[in-house]
């Protein structure tokens, strides 16, 4: 029996700095693919990144996930909050050190800003460890709004990044 194409493709972003960072992205990398209603595409490299915003804490680990879904914009939202809550998640101030963090980048090519959800997610294609992932899963990817993410990562150049050997 064949099961139907899910529907929709969007991109996750996954960072952590926290508790084996390395291990913490893999482990909600499994976690992603094995959520119902979700199909794992690719999956980017890992790569080290300085923080922004709040320099007093260790370096990331971030990648992005290319996924198929049957899920509602919220709905994957809502999967990738409790993936965040299983690995002790704490929300103390605005760009503190994570167990980790999931982001949805990009859902189709909507827009959506609602009080819990903004696609595409603001600062894309302001930040390298978005950037350079993304591009990885999806070469020719499209921010609504902004235009192709690959035109972006010339003006991210100052930002350090390094891909994780594995």
């Amino acid at each position: 029996m064949t099961l139907p194409a899910l529907p929709h493709i969007a991109h996750i972003g996954l960072g952590a700095n926290l508790e084996d960072p390395q291990r913490q992205v893999r482990a909600a990398l499994d976690e992603l693919a094995a959520t119902p209603g979700i199909a794992l595409e690719r999956r980017s490299s890992l790569y080290r990144t300085a923080p922004i915003g709040y320099d007093d804490q260790p370096d990331f680990i971030n990648a992005v996930a290319r996924v198929r879904t049957s899920l509602a914009p919220q709905a994957l939202l809502d999967a990738l909050l409790g993936i965040e809550l299983k690995h002790g998640r704490v929300r103390e101030f605005q760009n503190a050190p994570r167990t980790l963090d999931m982001d949805v980048l990009l859902y189709d090519d909507l827009t959506i800003a609602t009080e819990t959800l903004n696609v595409p997610h603001p600062r894309a294609h302001l930040r390298a460890f978005v950037l350079l992932p993304l591009l990885e899963v999806s070469p020719d990817v499209v921010i609504p709004g902004v235009g192709p993410a690959r035109d972006w990562l010339a003006g991210c150049q100052d930002q350090a990044i390094s891909r994780v050997e594995e």
